[in-house]
Order: C-alpha cells, then sequence, then structure tokens
C-alpha cells in the first residue's frame, strides 16, 4: 500500500509540474512600444535613467540607428514622423513615403504592425497615446479606407489641440503636461483593458532639444521621461502580477541631434542618425548583439513575440530583422555587373539552405504582388552568389534571399548622375 501511495503521489507531483509548465505557457502575450522624441544615444548614456536601465537588466540596452543606409536608395531623413513611420511598417522611407512631419501621402501598402496584427486577430485589442494626433490618424490610419478601416480600439490623444486645458506657453512647459496626460491615460488603460499591443509617444523631450541643445534644460526632460517610463513599467508589472500575462516592452527615439548644437536634426551625420533601444525582451539573438539594429527591426520582433505571420509579399518588403529568436542571414548586399547580380549576405545559422529571389518590377507600390524569379538555392555558409539575370534585362531589380528563419532584401536603382 505505501508503495502504491508513494507511486500515486510521485505521479501527482509529476503532473502539477507538467500543468504549472504548460499553464506558464500559455501566457496571453501582449506588447506595447514607446518612442521618446530626438535623443541620441550618447545623451541617454549620460543621463540618469533608472527605469530604463531597470528594463535593460531584464532584457538589454542597444545602440541602434535610423536614417536607412547613407547615401543609398533608401536614405530615409531623420525627422521624427519619418522615424514614427519606420518602426511602424519596419521599411525606410522609399517605402512608407512619409518624408517629413506633413505626412502627406503615407503608403499605406506597407501595412503598419497594427494592421498586420488586426488583419490576423480582429478580436484582439490595439491602443495609441500620443501627444499628437497624426499618429493614429493619420500614420496608423484610423478608420481610413486604405487601411481597411483600421479601428483604434483604445487611444488618448489630440491634447495639442486643446489650449483651454493646456494653455500654450513660450516655455512649452504645456508639452511636458500633455506627455503627463498621455502617461496618466496609457497607465490607466494598461491596469484596466490591457491592450494587446500599444504604442505611446513623448514629445517633450524633444521640444526641450530644439529649444536649448545640449543643456541642463534638455537632460531634465529626459530624466522626466524616464520617470513616465516608469509608470507605464508600473502597470505592466500590476498585470503580470495578477494576470496571466507576458509583456514584451521597446522604448526607442526616432532621430539623433546634430554634432554642432544638439538643436538639429533631419540629416544625416553620426549623431544624428544615433539612436538607441532599451526592452524587457527574452531571447536577444546574435544580430542584435553583433550588428547594428535600426528602427526598422522593432515591429518584426514584437511580430514574433505576438505570433503575428507575416505574408510573404509583406515579408519580401520589410527591412528589418528581429532582434529576438532564431535568425538566418544579415547585412545583404547586391550589386548588378554585366547582366549578373553579386549578392552577398552574413550567415547567421550555419548548416541551413538559403534562396535567392529577384524581380524587375514595384507592384507592390501600387498594392500589387511583384514577379519574382527563383534564381538559386545556396548553402548559406558560401555568403555569396552569383546569379544570371540576362533573360530579365532592366535598369531596377529587387533582390530577396529567404532564410528558414528571416527575408532579406536590397534594391537596384540605376545610378543618380551627381
Amino acid at each position: 500500500m505505501m508503495r502504491y501511495f508513494t507511486k500515486t503521489y510521485k505521479l501527482a507531483i509529476l503532473c502539477l509540474g507538467i500543468c504549472s509548465m504548460a499553464n506558464a505557457q500559455q501566457k496571453v502575450h501582449k506588447a506595447l512600444f514607446i518612442i521618446a522624441d530626438g535623443i541620441p544615444a550618447d545623451v541617454i548614456e549620460k543621463v540618469k535613467t533608472p527605469n530604463l536601465n531597470l528594463i535593460a537588466k531584464q532584457g538589454k540596452y542597444l545602440r541602434a540607428h535610423v536614417g536607412g543606409d547613407k547615401d543609398a536608395y533608401n536614405q530615409t531623413p531623420t525627422i521624427s514622423a519619418v522615424g514614427y513611420n519606420s518602426l511602424l511598417t519596419a521599411t525606410w522611407f522609399n517605402k512608407h513615403n512619409v518624408p517629413d512631419n506633413d505626412i502627406k501621402d503615407p503608403n499605406y501598402n506597407y501595412p503598419t504592425i497594427f494592421r498586420l496584427f488586426k488583419d490576423q486577430y480582429p478580436n484582439k485589442k490595439i491602443a495609441v497615446f500620443s501627444s499628437w494626433l497624426d499618429n493614429r490618424t493619420k500614420l496608423v490610419g484610423d478608420g481610413l479606407a486604405a487601411t481597411q478601416n483600421i479601428h483604434v480600439d483604445y487611444h488618448a490623444d489630440g491634447f495639442e489641440l486643446d489650449t483651454i486645458n493646456f494653455k500654450h506657453d513660450k516655455e512649452s512647459a504645456y508639452m511636458h503636461r500633455i506627455d503627463e496626460k498621455v502617461i496618466a491615460e496609457a497607465s490607466a488603460t494598461i491596469k484596466k483593458d490591457a491592450p494587446d499591443l500599444s504604442w505611446v509617444y513623448l514629445e517633450y523631450t524633444d521640444d526641450m532639444g530644439h529649444r536649448y541643445g545640449d543643456s541642463p534644460q534638455y537632460y531634465t526632460a529626459i530624466e522626466m521621461m524616464d520617470a513616465q517610463v516608469g509608470k507605464i513599467w508600473e502597470a505592466i508589472q500590476y498585470r503580470q502580477k495578477n494576470f496571466n500575462e507576458e509583456w514584451e516592452i521597446f522604448i526607442t527615439t526616432d532621430h539623433g541631434r546634430d554634432e554642432r548644437t544638439g538643436k538639429g536634426h533631419g540629416g544625416q551625420s553620426t549623431r544624428q542618425r544615433s539612436t538607441w533601444i532599451v526592452t524587457n525582451a527574452k531571447g536577444l539573438n546574435t544580430y542584435a548583439k553583433y550588428y547594428y539594429p535600426g528602427i526598422v527591426d522593432i515591429a518584426p520582433s514584437i511580430a514574433r513575440f505576438m505570433n503575428i505571420n507575416i505574408p510573404v509579399n509583406t515579408k519580401r518588403e520589410i527591412d528589418g530583422t528581429p532582434l529576438t529568436g532564431p535568425v538566418s542571414v544579415t547585412d545583404i548586399k547586391a550589386n548588378l555587373i554585366q547582366g549578373n547580380i553579386d549578392v552577398s549576405w552574413k550567415a547567421l545559422n550555419k548548416g541551413e539552405k538559403v534562396k535567392i529571389l529577384v524581380a524587375a518590377t514595384n507592384n507592390v507600390k501600387e498594392g500589387k504582388p511583384d514577379d519574382y524569379k527563383l534564381l538559386g538555392e545556396y548553402a548559406a555558409d558560401t555568403e555569396h552568389a552569383l546569379v544570371s539575370v540576362k533573360d530579365m534585362p532592366s535598369t531596377f531589380y529587387k533582390v530577396v534571399i529567404e532564410g528558414k528563419y528571416n527575408t532579406l532584401n536590397r534594391w537596384i536603382t540605376p545610378e543618380v548622375k551627381k
């Protein structure tokens, strides 16, 4: 009898262990990203940011960049809305078509992370908490036919239009009050409703950068931002403690500042392109640790965490690489040489094969699929291939490398005579 009881007890303990593991695996995934405007890496690294540091201890602090590739077809202005849309769509300006803060004609054929999420999970909730109304209405495209009438379930924005409660002053102190309101609304909504995918945008740091450049006022604004991030982090901890949820957070910035004064941005100098990423994400990969991530890498990372299956046609356009989990290849280069394309890459997953596809069209720009031709399958470890395009003559090509875990793309465009 004792032996039977011992065996039964052991089986019960084993069952409890398995059940506990299953419950841990069944946690509901939630993701949130924050853009704190206009802070280069050298500044965020010297200002006191205890809350960012706390989050980074659970994941990582990474130096990163905006601006696309300097002097290339995808060079991207280091301007606010341009950076936001590069994050949202995981593409550079040559695709998403937001070159400035006017946001006149975004190309919604390059879907945002919100639309990809809603397409797959229409009943799950998205949220935007922002000190700038255009982020929701123009970039996310809330309710627009061009975005398939995407609906932002929770939002708190447009406070910059309220000059009664947020009376505009010469020192832009009202902008800090707006950011505080945005954080209060975001924190309360997270605690109560826990949207599945959220964006929080804070502006005051950029205002102080423009006004004072590298200065005590600017650094104080960044410390204020860190305190605001702490409130969001506290709300997330509340949800994780009291509900069966696992949250992933990314905090970044949209551009750096000029080297001389710290007031300007928009160009391609090293400091204007210099940004950073703070995340609690687990399983950061070789690409994140040893390469130079961009703002376009955040959405693919969130997509992986939130189990978003990105359609093939969209995947072939994405310029970002996931920062978490396995990655096959990175650092694609392509050069047209007398009817052949010389393609090179870096292999991060040894032993696999990669496919090289080429199209001489850009139909995606109009919302149509491109006509890709498979030009070969190669061992990833070779890290280069020479493929013939003599039977598809053109001055424009899209080159795609498809690996087991990720896809890269590179355009070949006509040379511009200077």
